[in-house]
């Protein structure tokens, strides 16, 4: 993380000093105390009076920052209205190499709880949080995790557990636990809400399955830009293959796509597939080279906004299970 970042944590620590000395100085004269509150103020970007460092932006309600998208909406049925929920990167952003902001920095220092993922996702998450005194939890733990079989992060886990609605449940109790420590006095409603919601995970789980189960052995590839899948694939009985193993800044080389051209026209696989984040031109590459359709374009590290295609979590389960459905049994034209 740019260095500069750290000076920022280290601004808003120093400005919490400062409230806390302005609060000692009222005996000093008022002058003096109103000078150091709005000094720590303008060094916090403008909290709102009144508001403790932990309550910055919830109105009152603990706030929960994720990493990503996905994780942001699971947190807001586990929370319901009980908490805020917030996330550090917005829809349509590419989780793997951000690269945090000034604001971002500013927002975690406020937050109660902040979420990660885990297994390697967010490469920037540890420095990220280094200096700032908010506790966090990593909700993949306790996934059967599946490791990636190539290129330089073989042997690794593939970080994509929430791919899975199996998963997905694990996610929901360990969030559960860790908002019933941040709120115990609503831990009921967090358990209850946290039921409900794995009910309509394993729902939208099975419809996954029944309308993959559909798709002739054959023809049961799946063929992405990212390797991103694998959990998805495990639950659909459909093999993964991809171009490369995880986003980075390389990407695409020319013996990856011939790879991946040499598969696609042995196997006769009907129809191939990008993910939203990432350019698509690699696979159209494949695409020109085998005569394969392009299936469509998949979500995984981002949702997108309210009026897309995958507002929520559920809605990208259903939409990538459809467009490879479609573009494996040639529904799609």
């Amino acid at each position: 993380m740019p260095k500069y970042l750290f000076r920022e944590a280290e601004v808003i620590r120093r400005a919490r000093c400062l409230r806390t000395a302005g609060r000692g100085l009222r005996a000093a004269g008022a002058a003096v105390a109103a000078v150091l509150l709005c000094l720590s103020l303008a060094a916090c970007g403008g909290a709102a009076s009144g508001q403790g460092a932990g309550h910055g932006t919830g109105g009152g309600k603990p706030v929960v920052l994720t990493t990503f998208t996905v994780l942001a909406d699971v947190a807001q049925n586990v929370a319901g209205d009980k908490l805020q929920v917030e996330s550090i990167t917005k829809a349509g952003a590419e989780i793997h190499g951000y690269e945090p902001t000034p604001g971002d920095i500013r927002k975690a220092s406020k937050a109660d709880l902040i979420l990660d993922n885990g297994l390697n996702l967010e490469a920037w998450f540890g420095q990220f949080v280094e200096g700032l005194d908010v506790p966090h939890a990593v909700v993949s733990e306790g996934v059967e995790v599946l490791s990636i079989s190539e290129d330089s992060y073989q042997g690794k886990p593939n970080p994509h557990a929430w791919m899975s609605p199996v998963n997905v449940q694990i996610y929901v109790d360990n969030m559960v636990e860790a908002f019933s420590k941040l709120d115990p006095d609503n831990a009921a409603v967090f358990e209850a809400n946290g039921a409900a919601y794995k009910a309509k995970l394993q729902a939208v789980k099975d419809e996954m399955v029944q309308k993959l189960a559909t798709v002739p052995e054959a023809q049961r590839a799946l063929v992405t830009c990212e390797g991103a899948f694998s959990y998805l694939a495990r639950d659909a009985g459909l093999r993964e293959v991809y171009i490369w193993a995880v986003n980075a800044e390389q990407q695409a080389t020319p013996q990856q796509i011939t790879k991946a051209i040499e598969f696609v026209k042995t196997n006769k696989v009907p129809a191939v597939f990008c993910e939203s984040t990432v350019s698509d031109a690699p696979m159209r590459q494949v695409v020109g080279a085998t005569g394969s359709t392009f299936g469509g374009v998949l979500y995984v590290d981002s949702l997108s906004e309210a009026d897309g295609p995958v507002p929520t979590y559920l809605d990208l389960i259903r939409h990538d299970s459809k467009i490879i459905t479609e573009g494996l049994t040639g529904a799609a034209s």
